[in-house]
């Protein structure tokens, strides 16, 4: 086939627009429409879930979805791929069989299962955990689609998979296409997470005109035999694709040059961009190796139970006034948690003109195995120093209980320990086998850097006038992509952005092991910030607990930029 395949999205996590299914569907052509609906605090809330319902373990919204676009996508012969079956896809995929039933719509409806090791944990070595599921690749979703499936079922596969397996499957392609499956899983990786590729969470965004971002529209992904592709979105929607909008979605959540999916892995040093007319964006040049031999698994377990505090301090005295406070309730707690943390916020202005800018808030978060150690019992001891602390004594919220967080922790297993299964519409089980060829995943050669700028006038200035910038989490770790828009601005960054000045600019990640990643082709520099999430997102180690506003904050940082630099790359 010579004709690209055009291949959409609907949903980039659970809770993404309910109405994106409909939208994609009347908004233009496709082949295939796929939904990516898991993250790694999703797996927890569906863990909880199967716990007080052993039937579900799914999303539930996509039920919901396709009860009003099941029949329209058969009519428009578009054939739907999602992992909202979660911890259950075979009780999700039976659930999509009995609504077309109701409905009066033919559809064949396969599954693709293997990824649930959570009764082999102990054998495996992980542990005891409350979920443990392996990201499985693209080929069982590949074989669904080769045996007719209309609607293809998945759980825990990589987010990029359910991109992959359509384009595999449309073109043909074998098991050792590294190239062209890179290129599928770079297309992958820009259009799953939805709307960050067309303008979504965008650090240009006051270049947008605000009314195109009132409802951006999904984006999808032209991909060609060869495995480049183009990624767009259907005419006339709001949003933008630009190169910049598919460089931040490029440099979200990923390490460095090497991309390691169960398929291929992809060489993120490679990736090309171009303009390819208007909100069009096209990707070439991508390189694949082979996949690594072991295959990544999500492990989530309950930690124990959290509670929190805040204190407002206001006025003057801002760390006295903390530091009674907290001498206070330490001195009235009859059992000291296992964790306690404080942290003060000086979100206060001096001689502010409103009281909440002349305040600071004091965190106070503690955790513990018992819930009675971070119980009402704790909150109250809070409450209790109202009239006896300091001046102006207020909090956020009245006393409350505990309540339960979760852990994450990423495992890894052999590849070859891990089933993946494609189970047909009519019942029949085809077990895909695991890549016979592997690669172990090393670091890339980092690139040379390119020759620095000469030195000239300078002015202190935020970051963000020159650089973008994406960042979000991975386990308890974070990754912060930052790129520029022109080869002069790239010649200073690559120089001025280093590790030690990361760590100037951050000092949150003073203390904590930081890598960085040269991907020149991008001009992006992408850092690895180890364990400034603690044990994950569930774990709420920090305000922003899964890391999605620290690119932003580096962007405000002001730092001495060459005068030359401020003019160029605006559009």
């Amino acid at each position: 086939m010579t004709a690209p395949v055009r291949i959409g999205n609907c949903s980039g996590f659970y809770g993404d627009r309910h109405a994106a299914m409909y939208e994609m569907l009347t908004g233009g052509d496709l082949d295939y429409l796929t939904g990516d609906y898991l993250a790694e605090l999703t797996m927890l809330i569906l863990g909880r879930d199967r716990m007080k319902h052993p039937e579900r373990g799914y999303a539930k919204t996509f039920l919901t979805q396709l009860e009003q676009c099941l029949g329209l996508a058969r009519d428009k012969g578009v054939r739907i791929v999602a992992n909202a079956g979660g911890l259950n896809p075979a009780g999700l995929a039976e659930a999509v069989r009995e609504l077309a039933d109701r409905l009066g719509v033919p559809a064949r409806v396969a599954y693709v299962e293997g990824d649930d090791l959570l009764p082999r944990a102990a054998e495996l070595g992980l542990g005891s955990p409350l979920t443990a599921n392996a990201y499985l690749g693209a080929w069982g979703i590949a074989e669904c689609l080769a045996g007719g499936a209309d609607v293809v079922i998945t759980g825990r596969v990589t987010d990029a998979s359910v991109i992959v397996g359509p384009a595999a499957a449309h073109f043909g392609w074998g098991r050792t296409d590294y190239d062209r499956l890179a290129g599928a899983v770079v297309a992958g990786h820009v259009i799953e997470c939805g709307v960050q590729a067309s303008g979504g969470n965008y650090a240009f965004f006051t270049e947008i005109p605000t009314e195109q971002l009132l409802h951006p529209g999904f984006p999808l992904a032209e991909i060609h035999a060869d495995g480049s592709s183009v990624i767009t979105k259907h005419p006339g929607t709001g949003g933008l694709v630009s190169v910049d909008t598919v460089t931040a979605q490029l440099l979200y959540e990923v390490t460095g040059a090497r991309y390691a999916n169960p398929d291929v892995t992809a060489r993120m040093d490679s990736i090309e961009l171009s303009p390819d007319g208007p909100d069009r964006v096209r990707i070439s040049g991508v390189t694949g190796e082979p996949p690594p031999p072991t295959c990544k698994v999500s492990l989530n377990s309950i930690g124990g139970f959290r509670n929190s505090t805040t204190f407002v301090l206001t006025g003057l005295d801002i760390e006295a006034k903390a530091e009674l406070v907290r001498t206070q309730l330490e001195a009235a707690m009859t059992v000291r948690p296992a964790e306690l943390q404080w942290t003060l916020a000086r979100t206060d202005h001096p001689d502010a003109d409103t009281e909440e800018t002349a305040s600071a808030l004091l965190h106070c978060v503690v955790r513990d195995p018992d819930p009675a150690n971070v119980g009402r019992k704790f909150s109250a001891a809070g409450i209790e120093l109202a009239l006896a602390s300091y001046p102006g004594f207020c909090v956020t919220a009245p006393p409350g209980d505990g309540q339960v967080y979760g852990v994450f922790t990423p495992g890894y297993v052999d590849a070859a320990a891990v089933p993946h299964v494609a189970v047909h519409a009519d019942g029949t089980r085809v077990d895909i086998p695991p890549a016979a060829q592997t690669l172990e995943l090393a670091p890339a050669a980092e690139p040379e850097l390119p020759e620095a700028l000469p030195a000239g006038s300078t002015r202190r200035a935020p970051l963000g006038l020159i650089a973008g910038a994406r960042s979000g989490d991975k386990g308890g770790s974070a990754n912060v992509g930052v790129w520029v828009r022109t080869d002069e601005q790239w010649r200073w960054l690559a120089h001025e952005l280093t590790v030690e000045n990361l760590r100037r600019l951050l000092p949150e990640t003073a203390e904590l092991p930081v890598t960085r990643h040269l991907l020149p082709k991008l001009r992006a520099v992408n850092f690895v910030i180890e364990g400034i999430l603690g044990q994950g997102v569930a774990y709420q180690a920090r305000f922003d607990p899964q890391a999605k506003g620290l690119g932003e904050w580096l962007r405000s940082r002001h730092l001495e930029i060459p005068e030359q630099l401020l003019s160029e790359g605006k559009p």
